[in-house]
């Protein structure tokens, strides 16, 4: 079966925004913030959230970032417009850019709508969706969901060692979402296995926008000579 770039991107997009919002949804209305369920004892679902970047980063202000969220995915969506028809273009490499793309829209949709459709209740209480008082903020001002997280190793550095003596560490502490994980994971083998058709991209862009300049010279001589 031969699918198109379009529809490969397509299903990709709403296949993880659907399992993204949904596990979103499901720790939303059956966990109290904090909460925490082990799976493993290297893999646990602890319930956060965040007004950041991925893994819980903070940047500058909440409702910039949103709108910087938006405008960042609808370029990334622009892009795979562009390369629907690329026979040329590896599926792999398209499967990536969708990934990036459905990654940037499962957190913007948490910025956009959760601070209107959650309430955010004291624990243990959890949240209601679509509660009969209203949303715990405004249009843009949502909160973004995380709950996956993988304490693989601890230990107590020794006292000897400078800064970090008999603290405690956490190998991998971030806490993230599948959003995150899918917009990570797709952005490591795009470098590691598709940097090259990135790189030939951009120049076919800049060669088609040289194209443009020199035609618009050619229809308008005057323009050259001012």
């Amino acid at each position: 079966m031969n699918i198109s770039n379009g529809k490969l991107a397509a299903l990709i997009i709403a296949l993880v925004i659907v399992i993204d919002q949904t596990v979103k949804i499901w720790v939303k209305t059956h966990l109290y913030y904090g909460e925490e369920i082990d799976i493993t004892s290297w893999f646990k679902i602890l319930f956060i959230e965040n007004n950041g970047m991925a893994f819980g980063m903070e940047l500058g202000s909440k409702l910039l970032l949103t709108l910087f969220r938006i405008v960042a995915s609808g370029a990334f969506i622009y892009y795979l417009w562009r390369l629907r028809d690329r026979s040329d273009i590896p599926k792999g490499y398209v499967a990536c850019i969708a990934l990036i793309t459905a990654g940037a829209l499962g957190n913007v949709i948490d910025c956009i709508a959760y601070g209107l459709i959650f309430n955010n209740p004291m624990p243990p209480q959890v949240a209601q969706l679509f509660p009969p008082d209203g949303g715990y903020s405004t249009l843009f001002n949502g909160r973004v969901v995380d709950m996956l997280y993988f304490p693989l190793c601890e230990w107590n550095w020794p006292q000897w060692m400078p800064w970090v003596g008999g603290h405690h560490f956490v190998f991998f502490q971030p806490i993230f979402n599948v959003a995150d994980a899918s917009l990570s994971v797709s952005v490591i083998v795009l470098i590691l296995f598709y940097a090259r058709y990135l790189a030939t991209l951009f120049n076919e862009k800049k060669d088609e926008a040289d194209g443009n300049d020199a035609e618009e010279k050619t229809e308008n001589p005057a323009a050259t000579d001012q």
